[in-house]
C-alpha cells in the first residue's frame, strides 16, 4: 500500500515565489542600514534593544567573570603571602643588622682606646682580637689572633684601653696564647700610683680578685688606690695602669697585709687587645751562681788578693 506524500494546502502556494521575498528583504534591508547610516532612524530601537537584552547579556558573562574572579582571588592571595614571606624576611634581616649596631659602636669604642694607648706609647704595638678563651677551668688565658707571623714573641705585655690584660706566654705561627693577670700563676710587679710603694701582684684563678702580697701592715696604701707597673721586670713598660685596691684588712698581729685588688683592664670581656713590644733593649740578666759558697770563697779569695 502506497503513501502518498502530505502537500501543503493550496494557501501557501499563494504569494510571490521565494527568490522575489528574498530579492525583497535584501532590499529593504539595504534601504534601512542607509536610512539609519543617514538619517539615524532606528537609533532609539537600538537603546530599546540593548536596556532589554543586557540582562542576558549579563547572565550570558556571569559564568566568566566568576571564573576570573576566583582566578584574581588566588592570585592576589599567593601574591600577599609572598609579599608577607618576604617581608618578614627582610623584618628578620633588618632586626640581625640592629642588633650588629651596638656591637660595632662597641668595637669602634675599644678600637679608638687601643689607638689613644699607642699613641701615647712609645713603642711598637699590634692590635690583635681575642679569639677564645682556654679550655681548662683553672687558668685564665685566651688566644689571641696573632703570633709570630706578625713578630709577636712570648713575653710581651698585653693591654686594653683601660690596662694591663696579662702576658704573652705561647707564641704559634697565626695565634698566641695570653695569660691573664688574674691568672694564679702570674705576678705582675706594681707600684701605688700615689705614694710610690712598690709591690707585686698575684692572680687568684678564677673567681677570686688579684692580691697584693707580703705588704707590712703600715704601708702607705689605701682602698681605692691606683697600682700601675714599676717596670723593675723588664716586661710592662713602666706607669700601666694595672688594678685598684678593693679591700685592705690590717690585722694586729698579722706579719702581713691582705689586700684585694680590681683589675682595671677588661681580663674577661674585651673582644680587642694590644700587643706591646720591648720600649728598649734591657742589659741580660746575671747568671746565678751554681754553688753560693763556692761564689763567697771566690769573693774572700778577691778580697785578700787585693
Amino acid at each position: 500500500m502506497h503513501h502518498i506524500p502530505a502537500e501543503p494546502p493550496a494557501f501557501f502556494h499563494r504569494g510571490p515565489s521565494p527568490l522575489t521575498r528574498l530579492a525583497f528583504f535584501g532590499v529593504l534591508s539595504i534601504a534601512l542600514l542607509f536610512l539609519d547610516t543617514r538619517y539615524r532612524y532606528l537609533e532609539n530601537v537600538r537603546h530599546v534593544a540593548a536596556v532589554v537584552i543586557y540582562p542576558l547579556q549579563r547572565a550570558a558573562q556571569w559564568p566568566g567573570d566568576a571564573i576570573a574572579w576566583v582566578g584574581r582571588y588566588f592570585s592576589s592571595q599567593h601574591a600577599l603571602i609572598e609579599e608577607n614571606a618576604d617581608l618578614k624576611r627582610r623584618v628578620v634581616e633588618q632586626s640581625a643588622l640592629a642588633q650588629r649596631v651596638p656591637g660595632v659602636e662597641r668595637d669602634n669604642a675599644t678600637l679608638r682606646g687601643l689607638l689613644a694607648v699607642r699613641d701615647r706609647y712609645t713603642g711598637a704595638a699590634v692590635a690583635v682580637e681575642v679569639l677564645y678563651y682556654g679550655r681548662d677551668p683553672f687558668t685564665q688565658k685566651v688566644f689571641v689572633s696573632k703570633g709570630s707571623a706578625d713578630d709577636i714573641a712570648p713575653g710581651r705585655a698585653v693591654v686594653d684601653a683601660q690596662g694591663v690584660v696579662g702576658q704573652v706566654t705561647r707564641v704559634f705561627p697565626g695565634m698566641s696564647e695570653v695569660t691573664l693577670v688574674t691568672d694564679k700563676d702570674h705576678a705582675v710587679p706594681v707600684k701605688v700610683e700615689r705614694s710610690g710603694v712598690r709591690s707585686v701582684m698575684f692572680g687568684a684563678g678564677a673567681g677570686h680578685p688579684p692580691e697584693l702580697r707580703f705588704m707590712a701592715p703600715n704601708a702607705d696604701i689605701a682602698v681605692g688606690d691606683v697600682l700601675v707597673t714599676s717596670g723593675i721586670d723588664g716586661t710592662y713598660p713602666a706607669g700601666l695602669p694595672v688594678a685598684q685596691v678593693a679591700t685592705l684588712e690590717r690585722e694586729t698581729g698579722q706579719m702581713f697585709a691582705r689586700i684585694a685588688a680590681k683589675p682595671l683592664a677588661g681580663v674577661d670581656r674585651s673582644e680587642w687587645l694590644l700587643v706591646l713590644a720591648p720600649s728598649a733593649a734591657l742589659p741580660a740578666r746575671p747568671e746565678e751562681p751554681a754553688d753560693p759558697d763556692a761564689a763567697k770563697k771566690s769573693g774572700k779569695g778577691r778580697r785578700r788578693g787585693n
